[in-house]
């Protein structure tokens, strides 16, 4: 085995390492990227960390997922990319799959028996707001971009359709984007050189599975397609993707109830790997009426929708990274785009209470979630473990 061939299995090694103990989120996910790719075994500089995190940021799809893939990719090219993608998403898709057959053959053969989820429900919207307002502390930095998550927030709360959200998501970039000149000019050595192979990959690949699900009408096909289009739309990590799924699959199709779709963010939250998983959890149920050949299809294609777009962009983008990130227009367009992202994010909280009893236990736990989150050290994983317990405890006491 060469020098080469080696670097390749240490590399796929510390991966699937990564995919089985990354608790806790983009925050600590970085911190162990930080600790086993750079420091130990130094496949890239950190400097190179920070800046392809920042472009996997600005790209539309799963960012953290981007940038193993992108990591890999300095390494070992394209080849170690796919195989590094393939073993980051594996374990967490295989999770949610079984997460999603437990919930169904639960509640087909015990009724009530998602009774043990009653308060990981308005957990999850506690974990939702703690997003939204983490990411809007880190992006909005300006009123302009503060009335665009307002207005967001109020289209995307009246307007539930998942065709609004690129109509959104394009206006919010180029609303900001004329305000270019208050980015710092960066002097550009060369001319711009683009290689467009992975964008027409993209593109191609979006167009065909449209007019195939159109044209055939079969499910699976119909399925990617709406996994594709949503991994090509979301910017802004797990978080922004709940309000694209909730509406889409639950408002718009009726494939998952409230209750499921809860239920399985909730327990996306407590299981290491990249967040984007809960798309595994919402395929696989879209497919229940296939048995079990139906969960497993409908979870593989929902995560081969959800995970390729971004990688095809991420392998477009980083061949001219260096040129592209001196225009200013690029950068000034991001401030709308996350604002918008943002507005999504607090219309999702609301929209995913909507069906919950407005209780005052529900709100309760709402709260506490968020606090928990908020001021304790606390993993995701043991707070929805305790979520859990409670539950169990309330149904076999108080019920």
């Amino acid at each position: 085995m060469s020098v080469k061939q080696v670097r390749y299995y240490l590399f796929l090694k510390d991966t699937i390492t990564l995919s089985l103990t990354a608790f806790g989120g983009p925050q600590a996910f970085l911190a162990m990227l930080l600790e086993r790719m750079v420091t130990r075994r130094a496949y890239i500089q950190e400097d190179e960390l920070w800046e392809l995190n920042a472009l996997c940021n600005m790209l539309p799809g799963p960012s953290s997922t981007q940038l193993v893939c992108a990591i890999a990719y300095r390494v070992g090219g394209p080849n170690l990319a796919y195989l590094a993608l393939i073993v980051w998403i594996l374990p967490a898709t295989l999770l949610m799959i079984f997460a999603a057959m437990l919930i169904f053959f639960l509640q087909e053969n015990t009724p009530g028996a998602l009774d043990f989820a009653r308060f990981i429900q308005p957990m999850a919207i506690g974990f939702i707001i703690f997003a939204a307002q983490k990411i809007i502390g880190k992006t909005i930095k300006t009123t302009e971009a503060m009335v665009l998550v307002l207005i967001s927030a109020f289209v995307s709360f009246f307007y539930s359709s998942p065709y609004i959200f690129p109509v959104l998501l394009t206006i919010g970039g180029l609303s900001t984007s004329i305000k270019y000149k208050q980015q710092p000019k960066q002097e550009k050595d060369a001319p711009l050189v683009i290689e467009w192979s992975n964008f027409y990959l993209w593109g191609g690949v979006l167009i065909l599975a449209a007019v195939l699900g159109a044209v055939t009408k079969y499910q699976p096909v119909i399925l990617f397609e709406n996994f594709y289009r949503n991994g090509s739309l979301i910017f802004g990590g797990g978080q922004v993707l709940v309000p694209y799924l909730y509406t889409e699959f639950v408002d718009f199709k009726h494939f998952l109830t409230s209750e499921e779709f809860l239920t399985g963010y909730a327990i996306s939250q407590g299981i290491p790997g990249p967040t984007f998983s809960i798309s595994s959890y919402v395929g696989a149920l879209s497919m229940k009426e296939f048995g079990t050949a139906g969960f497993f299809i409908g979870g593989f294609i929902a995560a081969a929708g959800i995970f390729l777009p971004g990688i095809f962009l991420i392998f477009f983008v980083i061949r001219f990274w260096d040129q592209l990130k001196k225009y200013r227009p690029v950068r000034a367009a991001l401030e709308g785009i996350n604002a918008v992202s943002c507005g999504m994010l607090i219309a999702a909280a609301y929209l995913l209470f909507e069906p919950l009893e407005a209780n005052g236990l529900n709100i309760i736990f709402i709260l506490a979630t968020y606090v928990l989150l908020q001021f304790t050290k606390i993993s995701s994983p043991l707070i929805i473990a305790g979520g859990v317990v409670l539950g169990i405890i309330y149904n076999s006491f108080f019920l």
